[in-house]
């Protein structure tokens, strides 16, 4: 797919998803902007004579828990960053609480997605490949697209790439979902009678929300039929889940974060010993529950998919 406004300076170029059918003839910005599925490029006409200097901006919320941190948002950092030879890689996080607390903590000054690419418009960057770190396409991508349509026209090029799950098979698309699910899967406990896997994701107000019932589909897909997602801020929640292990007889229960990092809502949320804990609330309805504490980013297969996702990007940036 290649579609190309001279007004708008944009083209949806390699990786895009959707292509808008060659009876459109007028084609509006608006249309064009609609279009623009999968990952996104725009180039800047005005800047083309600029010379090529690269960088690469990985995105995250960020956690102030530090060993997580190094073992997840940072080593899938490095891998992107060896993956893109030749680039400038910078990280920015996108939580102003995390970024403060860091800050105070342990004096590392975290930039956020805006503060990185002014930083890299002031030092003479002139084309950058944005990648993000986000699980699914909720509010937090949304924040990050929003920053890529606010500062491309600062640079000769941009692209930005998707989250680890975002296509789910549809138009002849890869299922981002089903590969995620399996690549997860590797960290499941064996199975066994009477027993469950129980993975805590983040939620949003977003309608992507809607993913974790296809989380839930492709797991079934996959015979991990006693695997269950639930989550902290979205739905299904803890209460949507409990009646099916009951149903099911389910004795022991292994609570893992389906995130990235294993933080705030792992630890406490989730495994904490408070009252209101996922953990206590597990166990005051008869089960046994064993925590499972590592993100997403401690797994291998799940980072291979995270700089697969940074390449398309990258890979976007240098095609002509």
């Amino acid at each position: 797919m290649k579609i190309f406004n001279p007004l708008l300076a944009q083209d949806t170029g390699a990786g895009a998803g959707y292509k808008l059918s060659e009876e459109v003839k007028t084609a509006t910005p608006s249309l064009l902007d609609a279009a623009q599925i999968g990952v996104c490029v725009y180039e800047n006409a005005d800047l083309a004579c600029l010379p090529d200097k690269d960088a690469v901006l990985v995105m995250s919320f960020g956690t102030t828990y530090k060993e997580t941190r190094r073992k997840t948002i940072d080593a899938v950092f490095e891998e992107i960053k060896a993956a893109c030879p030749g680039a400038e890689a910078r990280m920015a996080f996108t939580s102003h609480i995390v970024i403060e607390r860091i800050k105070k903590n342990e004096g590392i000054a975290y930039p956020t997605p805006e503060e990185a690419l002014e930083a890299l418009h002031r030092e003479g960057y002139t084309r950058v490949a944005l990648c993000s770190l986000d699980i699914i396409p909720g509010i937090e991508y949304a924040y990050k697209t929003f920053v890529f349509n606010r500062y491309k026209t600062l640079f000769k090029k941009m692209t930005i790439g998707t989250p680890l799950m975002y296509w789910m098979g549809q138009e002849g698309q890869r299922d981002d979902i089903k590969d995620t699910m399996q690549a997860l899967s590797a960290q499941f406990p064996p199975k066994a009678e009477g027993s469950a896997v129980l993975l805590l994701a983040h939620g949003t107000p977003h309608p992507a929300n809607a993913y974790y019932a296809v989380m839930q589909h492709r797991l079934t897909e996959l015979g991990f039929d006693n695997a269950y997602i639930y989550s902290v801020e979205g739905w299904p929640h803890l209460d949507t889940v409990i009646p099916l292990l009951k149903a099911k007889n389910i004795k022991d229960i292994t609570i893992m974060p389906a995130m990235m990092v294993a933080g705030d809502h792992a630890n406490n949320d989730m495994a904490g010993d408070d009252e209101d804990s996922h953990k206590t609330i597990l166990e005051g309805c008869g089960f046994k529950v064993t925590p499972y504490l590592h993100g997403m980013g401690e797994n291998e297969g799940i980072r291979r998919l995270f700089v697969a996702r940074a390449l398309e990007a990258w890979q976007a940036l240098q095609n002509s």
